[in-house]
């Protein structure tokens, strides 16, 4: 993907998004802290989300949520803070930020509720929707596993990358991980792609993968900056946006590859707030407030024009 606009948000630093992994703003579910490091890529300067206040209720579309979801008036939304740009921590340590963020809070003024995002591991966010969560904005990427779980809604779409160590002094080959530590979130489809390569492996004979499995991505990347893994494997706006804050210190191996959509997951079987969900955010991208905030955040390359509920998934 194309990150132009990363570069005015680098100097917020690797630390701002690293060292600030536990917090969130007003509550927090168990969040795992990272374990930081100092990129040395100078003073910190604000990163801003971008203002969604001018949207407006719909009260179409506020109705057909469940009153399982109004009752509170409040819109509690599941995350895991530690996947810039997507969702991370701003500066303070305690507030989410990042594109998803933003479209969270739209989408709680569409219903015309209070948004309250909630920090956790994740990989225990799906299984809590429709208990601690209404819904789950984590930049989950839609998989028939995860389908059987819960419904989702599509708004975005994103490959998988690798990164490593700038000038790739290890010498990874994408094509041939074997005997290499590969950093990955807990949880991910990167995980679970990393697990099956590690079995490949060793059923060819060859030297085992050593999985470096973390609650945040942020110790995945932390890992590959201080040399504790040779290379780290997350989605492609992920790894774009790990580049730009390091300030010349990885540099993404290969190109993007096995695109698929990002989608809001929902309670299984919650016909209403699906449809909610579906008509928000279709509502969002035809005004232009969906592609304003892609746009803030430099991934309209990402960007889709309808969202689908459910769409069909290799």
């Amino acid at each position: 993907m194309q990150f132009k606009k990363l570069k005015t948000l680098a100097a917020a630093a690797l630390s701002a998004a690293m060292l600030f992994t536990a917090a969130a703003c007003g509550t927090t579910d168990e969040a795992t802290s990272g374990s930081g490091s100092d990129s040395g890529s100078g003073e910190a300067k604000t990163i801003t989300s971008y203002d969604v206040s001018s949207v407006k209720k719909d009260d179409a579309i506020a109705a057909l949520l469940p009153e399982s979801v109004t009752k509170d008036n409040k819109l509690t939304i599941g995350t895991n803070p530690s996947y810039a740009p997507a969702e991370f921590l701003d500066a303070d340590g305690k507030t989410q930020i990042g594109y998803d963020m933003d479209l969270a809070h739209a989408l709680g003024n569409v219903f015309g509720l209070k948004t309250e995002i909630v920090s956790s591991n994740f990989d225990t966010i799906i299984p809590a929707i429709g208990s601690k969560y209404d819904l789950g904005i984590a930049a989950f990427t839609i998989t028939k596993e995860r389908m059987e779980s819960v419904d989702f809604v599509s708004y975005f779409t994103s490959g998988m990358a690798y990164a490593v160590a700038k000038g790739n002094p290890n010498k990874v080959d994408a094509n041939d991980l074997c005997g290499l530590n590969v950093a990955v979130e807990t949880g991910t489809v990167e995980e679970d792609a990393i697990n099956e390569t590690a079995k490949q492996c060793k059923a060819d004979g060859k030297k085992d993968i050593t999985i470096q499995s973390s609650k945040q991505q942020t110790d995945a990347t932390t890992a590959v900056v201080t040399g504790k893994a040779d290379v780290f494997f997350a989605d492609s706006p992920v790894v774009g946006y790990a580049i730009a804050q390091t300030d010349g210190q990885l540099e993404q191996l290969g190109k993007d590859f096995d695109s698929v959509p990002n989608a809001i997951a929902i309670k299984k079987g919650d016909a209403g707030t699906t449809e909610a969900v579906q008509k928000a955010m279709q509502k969002l991208m035809d005004d232009g407030t969906y592609s304003k905030i892609l746009q803030h955040w430099g991934v309209e390359s990402g960007a889709l024009t309808k969202a689908e509920v459910n769409p069909d998934v290799e």
